[in-house]
């Protein structure tokens, strides 16, 4: 991996991490938080590495999450689909794009 990837990756963590102040944005755990793409990575401009596409989870959390992603909207992970992700953050999968855009310039 590049530096400039490596740097922009580690800017996505810890812009993610400080809006979200280090916790689980669902229980506010503060043990082994992850960050994980609201939008799929392949999917978004520059890989969206953005802190618009990205939300603080503690590893349950993250496992719904990955759980929602690979259920093709599976009802018992529904408050994990990217709306309502993107509301958790205060953010939209168009802030998310727009935001991605930028990096990409």
């Amino acid at each position: 991996m590049s530096a400039q990837k490596k740097l922009i990756r580690q800017k996505f963590r810890d812009s993610v991490l400080k809006r979200d102040r280090s916790r689980c944005v669902f229980c506010k755990a503060t043990d082994n938080i992850d960050i994980h793409h609201i939008t799929d990575r392949t999917l978004m401009p520059a890989g969206g590495y953005v802190k618009e596409n990205g939300i603080a989870l503690c590893p349950l959390h993250m496992a719904m999450a990955e759980k929602f992603d690979q259920s093709d909207g599976e009802a018992s992970v529904e408050l994990f689909n990217p709306a309502q992700l993107y509301r958790k953050v205060g953010s939209s999968y168009d802030k998310a794009v727009a935001a991605s855009q930028r990096l990409e310039r």
